[in-house]
This record gives C-alpha cells, sequence and structure tokens, in this order.
C-alpha cells in the first residue's frame, strides 16, 4: 500500500482519515498498517478527498517487489 507515503508527503494525518470517515483513528492506524482492509467505499472517499488525481489501484493496491 502507498497511501501511508502519500500520506507523509502530504502532510495527511490519521486523525484527517478518521474524521473523513466517520471512525476512530486507531481504526485508520490498523488499516494502513495492514491489520485490517480499508473498504471500497472508504478507499474512494479518501482518494476524492486527499487524491483526486491518483489511481485506487495506486494508493490501496499492494507493492511490488516484496515492499509492504
Amino acid at each position: 500500500m502507498n497511501l501511508k507515503g502519500e500520506m507523509a508527503k502530504k502532510n495527511i494525518t490519521n486523525e484527517s482519515i478518521a474524521n473523513l470517515l466517520g471512525i476512530h483513528r486507531n481504526s485508520v492506524y490498523n488499516k494502513i498498517n495492514g491489520e485490517s482492509k480499508f473498504s471500497i467505499d472508504e478507499a474512494l472517499a479518501i482518494r476524492n478527498a486527499f487524491f483526486p488525481n491518483y489511481d485506487v489501484d495506486t494508493l490501496f493496491g499492494e507493492n511490488r517487489g516484496g515492499e509492504e
């Protein structure tokens, strides 16, 4: 997942994502770190709000080359 890196580049916090989605920031942390998954609706909401020029697969797809 590239979301974490892209969030850092744009100074977007877990709390900002949590507020957008209406969930606790710990839930966002768990999703970003792979302990649970974002729903399609959540992924689209994040992309639309913060990364409108990005492809959803680029942000949320699995990285290639063994990186996580």
